[in-house]
């Protein structure tokens, strides 16, 4: 899927004053979106937080995600040190393939392996070996990146097991997937969305999703 990413970028720790116009900049990415945002369902009573959308060739607005529990940080660098207890439901329009508004080209259709990928490097943005030296951090990643692109094309394969959850209160089939650094799950919505998700120190197990009824509650 092309997108401009940065869906999967933890926008940097504005300075006190400052979160507030960032917090709105963030917002109106979600509010010109065509299509409905999911997060936890009302069982989960945490903090949420969004994060900036990603768009696609023509500036469309593709996918977002919205995190629930401890905001994730990559400072956490200590091996055995507490790195949170989080969970990010990604949200991504389900598109056919189709022309750019300009004519010029052609964008990318989306699926459910869009979602699995979006959450897989979403985890990964966040996670690494605690001990890692910072000089092979990048080549890390990019493996890791490479690494969660197969699995998200092969949703069928050995790497994925099946989990049943609720997408707003009706029982929804999922592909899933852990690991030493977390978890991620995808599937797809009655409501022409795909959804992935990921998280870390949360089980995923019991987890639910439904639309969020006003995304504007998340800049006070």
């Amino acid at each position: 899927m092309e997108t401009t990413s940065r869906a999967v970028e933890q926008a940097p720790a504005a300075e006190e004053g400052q979160q507030v116009p960032s917090a709105r900049r963030t917002v109106d990415g979600y509010l010109e979106a065509p299509f409905p945002w999911y997060g936890l369902d009302e069982a989960f009573t945490g903090p949420r937080w969004l994060m900036p959308v990603g768009t696609a060739a023509d500036g469309a607005v593709e996918h977002g995600s919205i995190g629930h529990g401890d905001e994730p940080s990559v400072r956490h660098e200590t091996a055995g040190e507490d790195r949170g207890r989080f969970a990010v439901v990604v949200t991504v329009a389900a598109n056919p393939s189709r022309r750019s508004a300009d004519g010029t080209g052609l964008l990318e259709a989306t699926s459910v392996s869009s979602a699995a990928w979006l959450a897989g490097v979403g985890l990964l943005s966040f996670t690494w070996p605690g001990q890692m030296d910072h000089s092979l951090r990048d080549d890390w990643l990019d493996q890791q990146t490479e690494t969660a692109w197969a699995l998200a094309d092969d949703l069928d394969g050995p790497e994925w097991s099946s989990l049943s959850l609720p997408v707003d209160g009706v029982p929804t089939p999922f592909h899933y997937r852990e690991w030493e650094f977390g978890w991620v799950l995808a599937g797809s919505t009655e409501q022409g969305v795909h959804l992935g998700a990921y998280g870390r120190g949360m089980s995923a197990y019991g987890l639910g999703f439904s639309v969020v009824k006003d995304i504007a509650e998340y800049v006070a």
